[in-house]
């Protein structure tokens, strides 16, 4: 672990040099490239060097102690040696955190899809309260939401949501939020009081560039429409909404969100990206299935990850054996302490696959 530290510090002293280059910045994508390895690198190197630091206050305590005399010295000295040895042993399991592979997938936006399941109008009434909470979320992290498709309810549910979440790491965070969330509650058309069960799906994808998915256009029919729906912005009068329907795998995307049909287009495609690179995301993680099963947040989407229970105020993750009692909290986006939970989690999984 220390060679490969080591190595990292080299190369990170190194791309210092590379950007101080005075012509790095006229190749933009040499720069952005030195750039983001720089930044993946900096976390790892300040806990390496902050560690050797700490090392070295552990060598100066002892050789007081081995050398000094006067008793309110050495007591300093051991008080220092103690506080340095904290302090080593916290930087290790720091550094092996660091150094756990990433996923390549953790820098990218997001693509989420929110889909009703069991349960009727209830469901589409909690999928469309499940979108807020996550569009509250993002809001606080000063992410950027977009919405790509979504078909509604009159009541105010949704049957179906897809939006794209815009900002640093949107991935390595949401990705999390995939599989079946259940609610537990009574619902307001219910006259006896019985509590239902509902549920929805969860998908999260990663962005995928032009670079990550080549589409023939020979595979793809572009239909243009009417947007249609029950009323409100994302409805309007002329054939903006787009269809995509991808003949190779049977995809279809649809977008009506923006009142342009260029616009709308964009949408689609970017959706039909993120479907397909999905796929192939699935498809390497099947591969590796004992390390999908080992792992928080890589699982089925079939997996029934989270229960909301209304009527005891309680939110549970059954992947952490997590349990809040702050549901109105967590519907207003407070998700913050279950996914630090997971992200937790999933790094014991992968230090204790590698130690063994």
């Amino acid at each position: 672990m220390f060679d490969k530290l080591e190595d990292l510090l080299f190369r990170y002293e190194q791309l210092m040099q590379e950007l101080s280059e005075p012509d790095v910045a006229n190749d933009t994508n040499r720069f952005r490239k030195l750039m983001k390895e720089q930044n993946d690198l900096t976390p790892i190197v300040e806990a390496f060097k902050q560690y050797k630091q700490e090392k070295q206050n552990i060598e100066d305590s002892l050789m007081i102690l081995e050398e000094e005399s006067d008793e309110e010295m050495r007591e300093m000295a051991k008080e220092e040696l103690n506080e340095a040895k904290t302090k080593v042993e916290n930087l290790e399991k720091e550094l092996k955190i660091l150094l756990l592979p990433k996923d390549p997938n953790d820098d990218k936006n997001v693509i989420v899809e929110i889909r009703a399941g069991a349960g009727g109008d209830e469901a589409a009434l909690f999928a469309a309260e499940i979108y807020r909470m996550y569009v509250h979320y993002s809001e606080g992290r000063n992410w950027k939401v977009e919405t790509m498709e979504c078909e509604e309810i009159g009541i105010g549910g949704m049957k179906y949501v897809s939006f794209m979440v815009t900002g640093n790491g949107a991935y390595s965070v949401l990705k999390y939020e995939s599989g079946v969330h259940r609610v537990q509650r009574v619902p307001e058309t219910e006259s006896g009081g019985r509590i239902h069960t509902s549920t929805i799906t969860v998908a999260v994808m990663p962005e995928a560039e032009e670079v990550d998915v080549q589409i023939d256009e020979k595979d793809i029919r572009i239909d243009v429409m009417r947007a249609s729906g029950n009323g409100g912005q994302c409805v309007n009068t002329t054939d903006s909404a787009v269809r995509l329907t991808h003949f190779p795998s049977g995809i279809v995307v649809y977008s009506q969100t923006e009142k342009s049909q260029l616009q709308n287009k964009a949408k689609a495609f970017a959706l039909l990206r993120a479907k397909l690179y999905d796929i192939e995301c699935q498809k390497a993680h099947d591969a590796e299935a004992e390390a999908r099963r080992s792992q928080i947040g890589t699982g089925d989407r079939s997996e029934k990850i989270r229960t909301y229970n209304f009527p005891q105020g309680r939110v549970t993750d059954h992947r952490i054996n997590l349990t809040l009692y702050k549901l109105d909290k967590v519907m207003n986006g407070d998700i913050q302490e279950i996914i630090d939970a997971c992200i937790a989690a999933d790094q014991a999984a992968k230090l204790a696959k590698m130690n063994e």
